[in-house]
């Protein structure tokens, strides 16, 4: 994954706890599943500003790794079918 070569060591701990929430909002039926990467958004960005403080290197770390876990989420998926 090119990905996680511009990810920084300390936030690829949030890919597998990105994914962990993603299952875990996706058995919840009021949120409709279009709205879960969004969420994912959220939560990844200020994990990683918790993690590397507030700037905007946080940020666009935050979207590399919900990225990533999107990603990775999908690609399982498609390779299922």
């Amino acid at each position: 994954m090119e990905l996680l070569k511009y990810t920084v060591e300390n936030c690829l701990v949030l890919i597998p706890v990105l994914n962990v929430i993603g299952q875990i909002i996706r058995g919840i039926e009021r949120i409709d599943n279009r709205f879960i990467p969004l969420i994912l958004l959220a939560f990844g960005v200020a994990g990683s500003i918790g993690i590397l403080g507030f700037n905007a290197d946080a940020v666009i770390q935050g979207v590399l790794v919900t990225g990533t876990a999107v990603y990775g989420n999908q690609l399982v998926k498609q390779l299922n079918k």
